[in-house]
């Protein structure tokens, strides 16, 4: 296989084993690319990529815009503030409008759920879900397994911990369907108020649900924290921000309860203080500076495995 089954990455869920381990690899050597003094490749000469988010971002809006330029495409970002679709446009009429000026590829980010699969079903061009409500964050799920496999050499066989505020976060769904396709076991935890009921149903057997970091922690061999999302929560989901991080944050103590060779990571941007401490976050452990990085190798792959052409690197 070299190509991805469909044109668009809406989910890892959508995903076989083969389609991930194929975007992984060809992560591997654009990152070969991102590290050299000249960091271009005409890979996609002669395509436009586009940028519609429609919530805020700075990680994966900026890592779109530098894998598309590094494969010498073309980038337009839209400000949705200032495009059509504040005068009452509708999602479909606007994409149309892209599909009209030939854009190769639309990335697009979204507060609800299944606006990435309307826009893709809509348009010719390929479709990238960097985001959509609650539902998933593929790309940002596959740099946290591309991390995860560069820094262990594998990822069948671990053991994974994701903290915190599960019930919000697209990015731990992407995770949990990454990381056990792949062979690894995962652990969630947060407070029983953010651990929707029957996730273990996503790939059984393969995940354990907990309310207690510490048992979370125990033999873990990657910690992934998660932000604390409040502007998704209609109501506090926990007392205090004091007793959340008292119970549910990732210090210098709690640490050392999982394995001495543990791997930190944390998809931003960080509540620190609050989920996790400084001292964990820039300390050696950890390889939260590495996931932005990676991003950039990670969706110059999927660009280019939806995009490009063959021969083209």
């Amino acid at each position: 296989m070299n190509r991805l089954k469909s044109k668009d990455l809406i989910a890892l869920e959508s995903l076989d084993k083969a389609e991930i381990e194929l975007i992984l690899g060809q992560a591997a050597s654009f990152k070969e690319v991102v590290l050299r003094p000249v960091k271009k490749v005409p890979a996609l000469r002669g395509k436009t990529v586009l940028n519609l988010f429609f919530e805020p971002s700075t990680r994966t809006a900026t890592s779109f815009q530098l894998a598309a330029t590094r494969l010498s495409a073309d980038f337009v970002d839209i400000r949705v503030g200032e495009s059509s679709v504040k005068k009452g446009e509708t999602l479909l009429d606007t994409v149309a409008t892209f599909e009209a000026m030939n854009v190769s590829v639309l990335v697009i980010r979204s507060s609800h759920a299944g606006t990435a699969l309307m826009a893709g079903r809509a348009l010719k061009a390929s479709v990238i879900n960097a985001g959509d409500g609650m539902h998933e964050h593929p790309t940002q799920g596959l740099l946290d397994l591309f991390t995860i496999r560069e820094r262990k050499g594998r990822i069948e066989g671990l053991k994974v911990a994701i903290v915190g505020d599960i019930t919000h976060s697209r990015v731990a769904r992407s995770d949990i369907w990454g990381l056990t396709k792949l062979g690894a076991k995962v652990c969630l935890c947060g407070p029983r108020t953010m651990l929707p009921q029957g996730i273990e149903s996503l790939a059984p057997g393969m995940i354990t649900v907990t309310e207690k970091l510490e048992e979370a922690l125990e033999g873990a061999d990657v910690v992934q924290m998660l932000r604390l999302q409040m502007e998704r929560q209609a109501r506090f989901l926990f007392p205090t921000t004091r007793e959340y991080t008292r119970f549910y944050a990732l210090n210098s103590d709690k640490i050392k309860l999982a394995k001495p060779d543990v791997l930190v990571m944390h998809p931003g941007p960080m509540n620190r203080g609050l989920e996790i401490s400084s001292g964990v976050a820039d300390g050696p452990l950890s390889a939260i500076r590495e996931q932005v990085s990676n991003g950039v190798a990670v969706r110059m792959a999927v660009l280019y495995l939806l995009a490009g052409v063959e021969g083209a690197e």
